[in-house]
């Protein structure tokens, strides 16, 4: 019963580590990975809003694994942008 305390102390000291040394990093390498996954999805599919890059052979090879993104992707690509969308 005495031990519950010291496990929440535990996990908080342990939140707080992580939010000091390794959040910013995760942060800043998710939003790399989502301007990856965005600029290979041009790169392929950008025929579907007029960018014809790549020939249709190799995109329809992987458009069976691209399907489930291609409407956010579209929207996000699509979407109108401001300077606040550079901060965040």
């Amino acid at each position: 019963m005495r031990l519950e305390p010291v496990r929440r102390l535990g996990r908080a000291i342990g939140e707080i580590l992580y939010g000091m040394a390794l959040h910013d990093m995760v942060r800043a390498n998710l939003r790399q990975r989502g301007s990856m996954e965005h600029l290979f999805l041009l790169i392929t599919f950008g025929d579907l809003v007029g960018i014809p890059i790549i020939p249709p052979y190799y995109c329809m090879r992987l458009l069976p694994f691209i399907v489930p993104q291609i409407h956010a992707w579209r929207r996000r690509l699509l979407r109108e942008r401001d300077l606040t969308d550079m901060l965040f």
